[in-house]
């Protein structure tokens, strides 16, 4: 079995593949695999987008394809129109942010900026944006988190 570089998986549940896809395509993500059965047994599908460049590779996980993806176990006991990702930010690190701003902001709605590209306060760029179902995205120059 080979080393894994970074322990965690984000799994986003939605209902339409083809929006993200769409969406995470702007920032360099391309499907790295689909599987319209999950493995199998059922109906709803799952697909793993991934983003590669000169400081890492970006994986995130996928699951649903359909409306029904809201009455998953635990997620059934909110309504299904409750924001996705409330109180959570996904950071995504970028070689070079400054041109991935660039060459996406003016493809995005303006509803789906949150922040555009500016310096922060500890000396790093990062613009921030909502995805099609609501998640809060940042992409960041490289940061220091003891990876």
């Amino acid at each position: 079995m080979n080393k894994i570089s970074n322990n965690l998986v984000i799994e986003l549940h939605i209902p339409d593949f083809g929006k993200a896809q769409e969406f995470y395509s702007m920032f360099g993500f391309e499907r790295l695999s689909y599987d319209p059965t999950s493995g199998g047994g059922s109906d709803l599908g799952y697909m793993v987008l991934a983003r590669t460049d000169s400081i890492g590779r970006t994986l995130i996980n996928f699951y649903g394809d359909k409306e029904k993806v809201s009455k998953h176990a635990h997620f059934k006991d909110f309504p299904s129109n409750t924001p996705r990702g409330y109180a959570v930010e996904i950071t995504i690190p970028a070689s070079d942010v400054e041109e991935l701003w660039n060459s996406t902001y003016k493809k995005l709605d303006p509803s789906c900026i949150s922040q555009p590209l500016i310096l922060k306060r500890w000396n790093k760029k990062d613009f921030r944006v909502i995805d099609p179902f609501g998640f809060y995205i940042r992409f960041t120059e490289s940061v220091d988190w003891g990876q």
